[in-house]
């Protein structure tokens, strides 16, 4: 069996390459991530030094898509909270 090749020419960036080397431990799955990313959101919003859930902030750095929703709600728990 041999190894898929590339298109000539095209190299993966230094940001590409370091989201494939950044830890997953402790694991949480994409699933689990999106159950818990409203108790993520609002410990962020109480103290974002240290909003806790290890395993959540440790899957945001390495899921986009998680970390897009986290970002989105967090933004609109900001907005709704700015409005009242």
């Amino acid at each position: 069996m041999t190894a898929p090749r590339r298109p000539a020419g095209r190299r993966i960036s230094a940001d590409a390459a370091l989201q494939l080397t950044v830890s997953t431990e402790p694991w949480l799955s994409c699933e689990d991530c999106f159950r818990l990313v409203d108790l993520y959101a609002e410990a962020y919003l109480r103290d974002p030094a240290t909003p806790g859930l290890t395993a959540m902030a440790v899957h945001l750095k390495g899921c986009a898509a998680c970390a897009e929703e986290a970002e989105s709600l967090i933004q609109l728990l900001t907005q709704d909270g700015a409005g009242r």
